[in-house]
């Protein structure tokens, strides 16, 4: 069996005992710390942090009760676990005790073994509570920062509605450019719900083939189709209870379309090959970045699921619109990915600093991120300078044959030439191209499109 080690402070007046115990749990691998007094107790409490605190409750002076009352009073996560002993336990010491948080008691006499057991089972108690407590303190620590960092009004009014919404349990639709931030958001709101300790399910509906995508989002009995050999439970059904993210919402099909709908007005849907009804509790958050009210115009989308996910509408703004929030984001994503690569990086020299806030960043935040992240691993000084920057997601040429861009005097001639390399080597190909360069075909288009290239 697994011993969980851990920080052990045992404390009782009685030498004996007290050397007896802590040798047994030094043999299991604990490291503890041995009290002859309440006062030495609390000093070494006040020193340094423990997994487990036994005491006894007669000591002189101060008992041991008297302790765990003031240990009540304090941080729930500083407190150990606490085990009292006592030959003359009381229901109404009982009582007490275990309402101020005492895990278990051990009547005198006791077997060593029985320590033994209640101190593996406490050590593992309060490793996973740390556990938890990290995880969540770092999941608050994210989103204090909304995983949405900016400073401008326009990110202000972003943030000060999704917190709103989160609140509630209405359906969100959130619409933006490709790399705005979309799955921030709905992260935000359902991690700022009720429902946070319930799944945030999330769904790529562009990435799911069409023949498959009613089974991953509704599931499917045994024998429903072809390949069908088990039972699968669909998105909607692990979303229970929490949030499902629907991203490109724009590309369902019109069946799915409608089953959607149903799930958006009775919350009950049935699996592919199934004759039961199956109801569920979950809140849908929608994403696209294609104009759904056009969808509707020319009958691609129905316009009574439109106006089902179009209950709370939130407009993230492209990065181009919000240059002010650029100099924060390369200082966030610096910080990060120099976290992530273990390098120091004290900053951005102004020369490249300047050029990032010209930059147009068709690709937006993320588009941003992955320049930083490649500028960080790159990088061989302190400071990021025009010689690790490079924009539109160009390579060295021994990667690829693509320059590496430098944005000196002409940013122009610089986004023109590279477009006009790749364009060769891809043999006139924009989806090639694209690739080549790390970019997506829309904003391959709009390069085209702006520098008037047939």
């Amino acid at each position: 069996m697994t011993v969980t080690h851990g920080a052990i402070l045992l404390a009782d007046d009685e030498e004996k005992i007290l050397k007896r115990l802590g040798r047994a749990l030094r043999d299991e691998g604990h490291e503890v710390v041995e009290a002859t007094t309440i006062r030495d107790a609390q000093r070494y409490l006040n020193e340094r942090s423990f997994d487990l605190l036994v005491v006894d409750n007669v000591m002189p002076g101060m008992t041991g009760l008297e302790l765990i009352r003031e240990l009540a009073q304090g941080s729930s996560a500083e407190r150990p676990q606490i085990v009292m002993m006592t030959a003359h336990g009381s229901t109404q010491l009982v009582r007490e005790a275990f309402k101020l948080g005492v895990e278990d008691f051990l009547e005198k006499p006791f077997e060593v073994d029985e320590l033994l057991v209640l101190a593996r089972r406490a050590v593992k108690s309060q490793r996973l509570r740390t556990e938890r407590q990290y995880l969540i303190s770092e999941r608050d620590a994210e989103f204090n920062h909304y995983g949405l960092v900016g400073r401008g009004r326009s990110m202000e009014r972003v943030i000060e509605r999704a917190e709103l919404v989160s609140q509630s349990k209405s359906t969100v639709l959130i619409t933006g450019e490709t790399g705005t931030g979309k799955e921030m958001v709905a992260r935000l709101i359902h991690h700022r719900s009720a429902q946070r300790e319930m799944p945030l399910i999330k769904v790529n509906c562009a990435a799911i083939p069409e023949t498959l995508l009613e089974s991953e989002l509704f599931g499917h009995v045994r024998g429903a189709f072809t390949g069908a050999s088990l039972t699968k439970r669909g998105r909607f059904a692990l979303a229970d209870g929490g949030s499902i993210f629907l991203d490109e919402i724009g590309t369902l099909t019109t069946a799915i379309q409608s089953k959607l709908l149903r799930v958006l007005q009775e919350r009950e849907f049935e699996p592919l090959g199934a004759e039961r009804t199956q109801r569920v509790d979950v809140r849908v958050i929608a994403a696209t970045n294609r104009d759904l009210k056009q969808m509707v115009a020319t009958g691609r989308f129905q316009e009574d699921l439109y106006y089902r996910l179009n209950v709370i509408p939130i407009e993230l703004p492209p990065l181009r619109d919000r240059r002010e929030d650029i100099p924060v984001l390369v200082e966030h994503f610096i910080e990060k990915h120099r976290q992530r690569c273990g390098k120091r990086i004290d900053g951005i020299d102004e020369e490249a600093a300047r050029a990032l806030e010209r930059y147009e960043w068709p690709g937006n935040v993320r588009e941003l991120e992955n320049t930083i992240e490649r500028a960080v691993v790159l990088a061989t000084g302190p400071m990021l300078s025009m010689s690790s920057i490079s924009l539109l997601g160009a390579v060295s040429p021994s990667a690829s044959g693509l320059p590496s861009p430098r944005l000196h005097q002409n940013l122009e001639w610089v986004e023109r030439e590279t477009i006009r390399r790749a364009l060769e080597q891809s043999g006139g190909i924009k989806k090639d191209a694209a690739e080549a360069m790390g970019i997506s075909q829309r904003a391959l288009s709009h390069y085209l499109s702006k520098h008037r290239i047939d």
